[in-house]
């Protein structure tokens, strides 16, 4: 009873119109639906050769950090967890596309995650915010969406390489597309019927599924294997603490900083428009302001910092969380439940080796059926921020185009924003529009960028 009362006290659940009951609920909610992530992630950072037990661990600690510290800070019903799109960027781009280790860039993301604790109490970053035109924020999220859809397709063994096309349809009645067809269907099937955890239980049914074809079908090589369900605590050896300051740095201001600018920018983007969405359907803003704004952005910072330390990519505000605020919660006590979840989920380990592990489909090509599906999903609601883009207006339609489309067709989201801003700069200009100085200012520096081939 007097732990009930300090809770009740702690997190003013009364002044909320909430209970304990209520805010237990839904944090479980908001853990059900944004799990996938557990599964994902660790598959994701795999790519750009990080050890998956380290990235578990790193990701369940740095999320159960974060929401802990946006209850205590915040006292807002938030979940913060590594953001899909980051990962992306951090695997595919910095460590695939411009070369550096996986090491160094975690040294980039801990100093992203350092300035953007720095920025917090000043207005710089309002100001950053407002001076990104809302076209170039639709084509940025689209085309992330779209990187990642791709990234799906070809995990899922639906797009392969083709010579004369560069990719084309796969056959689809091989083993693996047709898992990743069934688990895309199932999937959206669960999402469009509204069922909680809609992902989290395609993941599993898909993972099942994969199981009972290996062995109805006797297949040659599994599309899925048993681990077990509950296993010992992953060691975080493997990615913690092995940040590469010096080498990140020795490559030079014109590599390292579009790194730690776009970290910065993606990271700023994020977390703000998500705690807007989310504070605006809890009724939790006032006049349109978050109050306590500045406690739930350090929150995201710091669990990026303790992230990048213990080996995890960007650590941001869930939109999932919404989930959790639908059921009823109001207070920092749903973000204490999921953080407890998450430290809970260490002991997972051999389900998500189940689910995460993929299917060697020739020598040294690794396809993951299992969790495609997600990923194509998760991809298409990305394309939604379209929808705010005033296509009748060419100069605004056009960038946003560029920035989406570039992204998966360069394989590089640094060269879709990149694109997005001087095509951007360029048309207002044509059209004698003003646009922000910022602007014109990013503009420039990307076509200084690519006029010396850095």
């Amino acid at each position: 009873m007097r732990c009930m009362h300090w809770l009740r006290r702690k997190f003013g659940l009364e002044e909320a119109g909430t209970t304990v009951g209520r805010e237990v609920a839904a944090g479980l909610v908001t853990f059900t639906t944004l799990s996938y992530i557990l599964f994902v992630q660790p598959v994701v950072l795999a790519a750009a050769g990080m050890d998956m037990n380290g990235v578990l661990f790193a990701t369940c600690v740095a999320s159960a950090l974060a929401c802990f510290l946006m209850a205590w800070w915040a006292n807002y019903p938030f979940a913060l967890a590594p953001a899909m799109g980051h990962n992306f960027f951090f695997s595919f781009v910095v460590c695939g596309t411009m070369g550096f280790t996986w090491q160094q860039a975690l040294a980039g993301n801990l100093v992203s995650g350092a300035v953007f604790l720095v920025l917090t109490p000043t207005g710089l970053r309002e100001w950053v915010l407002e001076a990104i035109p809302p076209a170039i924020r639709s084509g940025i999220a689209a085309g992330i969406g779209l990187l990642i859809a791709m990234v799906g397709f070809q995990w899922g063994g639906i797009i392969v390489d083709h010579p004369a096309t560069y990719v084309a349809l796969a056959e689809l009645t091989e083993p693996v597309p047709l898992l990743t067809i069934f688990g895309l269907l199932l999937t959206a099937g669960l999402v469009v019927r509204r069922v909680p955890g809609a992902i989290l239980w395609g993941i599993l049914a898909t993972a099942g599924s994969g199981l009972l074809a290996t062995h109805l079908f006797n297949l040659e090589v599994p599309l899925a294997r048993v681990h077990g369900l509950f296993g010992a605590l992953p060691s975080p050896e493997g990615t913690a603490f092995q940040l590469d300051f010096e080498g990140f740095f020795a490559a030079g201001p014109a590599r390292w900083l579009p790194v730690i600018g776009v970290m910065l920018f993606l990271d700023l983007f994020d977390s703000v428009g998500s705690l807007l969405s989310l504070a605006g359907q809890a009724g939790l803003l006032k006049e349109g302001r978050l109050e306590r704004a500045r406690g739930a952005l350090a929150a995201d910072a710091a669990g990026t910092v303790a992230g990048a330390c213990l080996g995890t990519s960007t650590v941001t505000c869930y939109v999932e969380s919404a989930a959790g605020v639908a059921t009823g919660g109001r207070t920092g006590l749903t973000s204490i439940v999921v953080g407890l979840c998450f430290l809970l989920a260490l002991f997972l380990t051999p389900l998500l080796q189940t689910v995460g592990a993929g299917v060697e489909v020739l020598p040294g090509i690794m396809r993951y059926p299992v969790i495609a599906p997600t990923l194509i999903l998760l991809g298409a609601m990305m394309l939604g921020a379209l929808s705010d883009v005033e296509w009748d207006d060419y100069s605004q339609g056009i960038p946003a185009f560029l920035c989406a489309i570039l992204m998966p067709l360069s394989f590089s989201i640094t060269d879709g924003i990149a694109w997005g801003f001087v095509s951007y700069s360029f048309l207002s200009i044509l059209k004698g529009r003003p646009a922000h100085a910022a602007v014109h200012g990013f503009a420039l520096l990307f076509l200084v960028r690519y006029a010396f081939g850095v």
